[in-house]
Order: structure tokens, then C-alpha cells, then sequence
């Protein structure tokens, strides 16, 4: 176990940590005006930029990916911790609540190297969840993706924009909200106006999420490949000429993840795949039984170290179908990020830039050693 304190407290509720977070380092790096300046100016940053994020300059095309940054209390933090790609986690076009306590617990697969392999017996027979946080970690993600309402995170994300440094950007992620007796058509609407409220932060250009594992294992919306096309589409005339990256889970098929390229990039309405969300698992306590309390979740989201081999296989195969088609788009690699040899391998394979969720919560000090390898 890590000496480190993550800076998303597992002990404590996704309300609380929401209200007093975010702790350990980054807690420190907020701590006055006189620390947050040296903070940011230990951060790595060069003094002039060097890489780009969807035609945004960056010191660094590295940073944390859609779900442990809350607020702008956690991208500020992670400006000054050094990442200069920071996305303020998942918003809605409303108030949604989040998973009942605990969200996080440890995830121990039973391979040698800690792996988790998409479509192996594993995922359904059921793999170890407890709370012992060993490293290279892997952990539970079971939180439903709450939001609060746009009248509380709008402003917020405006602030968390403007606190971003030299070289560096906020990214903001958003989804639709599926509700009871909503058409398609409104599903796809609701994406569109989600996409408007965040264009009218000042955003620069935004993520929408496709791949949330709880919105059912066998209905994940990046699944449907010419759904997504439909609401990109619509997402686009709400928010003209600002780049649009979407987030995947493991697609297997080959065809299926070209028939994604095309139905979005092929049609001028993304810009950029970010990839992986997670990795489906049955999560079971020793005694076999069901590890994360209450109805529907005997299933979790799995991220961190486990999840590394199938995020380097999804970028290197989109890097592939990027080649064979011609089609211009940036690839975001993410998954099982702890070091700077991962960060250097989802490079290697193709990616343009790199994000790192669970490592970075439990390593505060990822993006410079990442700067420091280079």
C-alpha cells in the first residue's frame, strides 16, 4: 500500500468529497496564494508549448480523464500538480444523484500481472473487490455518473477554465440522460442541449461521454455506433466549429469500432476518440457474494492497472483504422496509466495524448515524473 493519500477519499461519500475535497497533495497544492504559485511554477510547464489537444496549445499532452476532478477545487489542484489536461468530470443537463456508498473498492484479478482481458470468463464468474488498495492499483468505479444541476456547474466550470496556466486546458466532459419514457429522439436532444450549456462556458472543446457502465452492460451507447453518429450530428449544430471528442469502451469488432470512425469523423462531427472508459466486471467479496451493496450492482466499472492491455489495444487498433481510412482524428489513450513506461507505451501505439485517472489519484506527482522521463 502507498504511503500516498489519493486525492478522491474512497472512505468518504462522493457528497463529501465533492464538499471538502480534494485531500492529500492536492489539497496542499490549493493551500494559499503563496504555495499555489510555486506549485504552478514546479509544474513542469515549458515555456512555450510544445504539443496540442484539439488544436489547443499544451506544455504537455498528458493529463486526468473524465471522473476523479469534481469541481474546479480538483482541475486547479490538477493544473498545479503539473497535468495541463485537466477534464471536470462528467455533466448533465440536470441534477443526477450518484450510487449509494461505497463507490471504490480494490479489484484483484486473478492474473499474474493483475490484467483484466475484455470477454474472458472472469468478468461474469466474478473477480475480488475488498479495500485492500495494493499497487499498481485497480479499483470499482460505481458511482452512475452524477451531476449537479446546470445552475451550480456552469458557473463552476467557468471558474475551473479560467484557473487553467500556461499550457494548459480544461476539458470538459458531458452525457445525455436516458429517463423513463423518454423517445430517442428526446435522448438524442437532451445530448445536444447538454453540449450548449457547456459550449456556453467558454469551453474550448468538450468530450461526450458513450461508454458509461451504468447505464447498463449490454446497452453502453458507444455500442450503437449509428446512434452516435445521429447525436453527434445534433450536438454539432448546437455547437458549430468546437471540436468534439467522444469517449469508447473496449469495442471488440473491428468493424464496428471503422463503422464508429465513419459514422462520426466521416461525417465531420468528431474530432477525436478518447479510450477506455472501464472494463465490465462481476465484483464479488471472498466470500463470493456480491461486493458493492444494493439492486444492479452486481457489476462495476473497472479501472486502473487491471485495464492497461485492452486500452493500449484499442488505441492501437483506432490508430490502425486511422491509417486505412485516410480520416483525420486525434486518439486520447487511457487506461492503467502509473507510469511514465505506460505513458511512453499508449505513445508508441498511436495515442496523441494520454490520461491517466486511477494512477494519477493515487500518485499526485504522475505528471512530473512523466515531464521528468522525457
Amino acid at each position: 500500500m502507498s504511503d500516498f493519500e489519493p486525492f478522491y477519499d474512497v472512505n468518504r461519500t462522493y457528497e463529501d468529497n465533492y464538499a471538502q475535497g480534494p485531500f492529500g497533495a492536492f489539497a496542499q497544492a490549493l493551500a494559499g496564494d503563496e504555495a499555489a504559485s510555486a506549485a504552478s511554477a514546479d509544474s513542469g510547464s515549458a515555456a512555450t508549448p510544445t504539443a496540442t489537444f484539439l488544436g489547443q496549445p499544451v506544455n504537455l499532452a498528458f493529463g486526468i480523464p473524465a471522473g476523479p476532478l469534481l469541481n474546479s477545487r480538483y482541475t486547479t489542484a490538477a493544473f498545479r500538480m503539473g497535468f495541463d489536461l485537466a477534464t471536470y468530470k462528467t455533466v448533465r443537463s440536470r441534477a443526477w444523484g450518484c450510487n449509494p456508498f461505497p463507490n471504490v473498492l480494490a479489484v484483484h484479478p486473478k492474473s499474474a500481472d493483475g490484467s483484466l482481458t475484455p470477454g474472458s470468463a472472469e468478468l461474469d464468474e466474478g473477480v475480488l473487490a475488498d479495500t485492500n488498495y495494493d499497487l499498481p492499483i485497480s479499483i470499482s468505479n460505481s458511482f452512475g455518473v452524477p451531476s449537479q444541476d446546470p445552475d451550480v456547474w456552469q458557473p463552476d466550470m467557468k471558474a475551473a477554465i479560467a484557473a487553467a496556466g500556461p499550457g494548459q486546458v480544461l476539458v470538459p466532459s458531458f452525457q445525455g440522460s436516458r429517463v423513463e419514457g423518454m423517445s430517442e429522439e428526446d435522448y438524442i436532444a437532451d445530448h445536444a442541449t447538454t453540449a450548449r450549456l457547456v459550449k456556453e462556458t467558454g469551453a474550448k472543446f468538450m468530450v461526450m461521454n458513450t461508454s458509461c457502465p451504468n447505464e447498463g452492460h449490454n446497452r453502453l451507447l458507444c455500442h450503437n455506433p449509428l446512434l452516435v453518429g445521429r447525436i453527434t450530428e445534433a450536438v454539432k449544430r448546437e455547437i458549430g466549429d468546437t471540436p468534439l471528442m467522444i469517449k469508447l469502451a473496449y469495442i471488440p469488432n473491428d468493424d464496428d469500432l471503422e463503422l464508429m470512425v465513419r459514422s462520426t469523423v466521416g461525417r465531420g462531427t468528431v474530432q477525436g476518440f478518447s479510450t477506455i472508459n472501464t472494463i465490465s466486471a462481476r465484483l464479488v467479496d471472498k466470500d463470493g457474494n456480491q461486493a458493492l451493496p444494493g439492486a444492479g450492482r452486481d457489476r462495476s466499472g473497472v479501472c486502473g492497472n487491471a485495464i492497461r492491455g485492452a486500452g493500449l489495444d484499442m488505441v492501437a487498433r483506432l490508430a490502425a483504422i486511422r491509417e486505412k481510412t485516410g480520416l483525420d482524428f486525434e486518439i486520447n489513450g487511457v487506461g492503467g496509466v502509473v507510469s511514465p513506461a505506460d505513458y511512453a507505451a499508449y505513445k508508441k501505439v498511436g495515442a496523441d495524448s494520454v490520461m491517466s485517472a486511477t494512477g494519477a489519484m493515487w500518485d499526485a506527482e504522475l505528471a512530473r515524473k512523466i515531464k521528468a522521463s522525457l
